[in-house]
């Protein structure tokens, strides 16, 4: 055998997906499901018997963790859902921009600069409000399936 290290340089990423399957049938409330190739979060399942033949099915009604319409889908329970990888981060406010982007803190120490205000009108005024009033806020951001929006507001005081 030769004595030649080999490098190999891999442009893929590392194959994370964006959702992973779970039985319908195994799916609750308040869990998260995609509809329509949407993440959803679930607010009503029921199931329903049929023939003697025929598969127990699934009736899922989910509201749009981002847009917040309602979705519906009906499945059998015993055939697999795709389910988001929902993940809800913590950044504190630095900036808001003229153009509606907000500038955050990240726990490195970086800034994150990407995320647009968010279109709740009630959310959007606190946020602007506590911001104009010089408070410390932190923001809560959802992500799923390669989406990001601001989703809360946690006030820690004025600086």
């Amino acid at each position: 055998m030769s004595d030649e290290e080999h490098h190999f340089e891999s442009k893929a990423d590392a194959g994370a997906s964006k959702t992973y399957p779970q039985q319908a049938g195994t799916i609750r409330k308040n869990g998260h499901i995609v509809i329509k190739n949407r993440p959803c979060k679930v607010v009503e399942v029921s199931t329903s018997k049929t023939g003697k033949h025929g598969h127990a099915k699934c009736h899922f009604v989910g509201i749009d963790i981002f847009t917040g319409k309602k979705l519906e889908d009906i499945v059998p329970s015993s055939h697999n859902c795709d389910v988001p990888h929902v993940n809800r981060t913590d950044y504190q406010l630095i900036d808001i921009s003229e153009d509606g982007f907000v500038s955050l803190l990240t726990e490195s120490g970086g800034t994150k600069d990407d995320l647009k205000l968010p279109s709740d009108e009630s959310l959007l005024s606190q946020i602007k409000d506590g911001f104009g009033e010089g408070k410390d806020l932190i923001v809560s951001v959802m992500s799923a399936m390669g989406e990001e929006q601001i989703c809360g507001l946690k006030d820690i005081g004025p600086k």
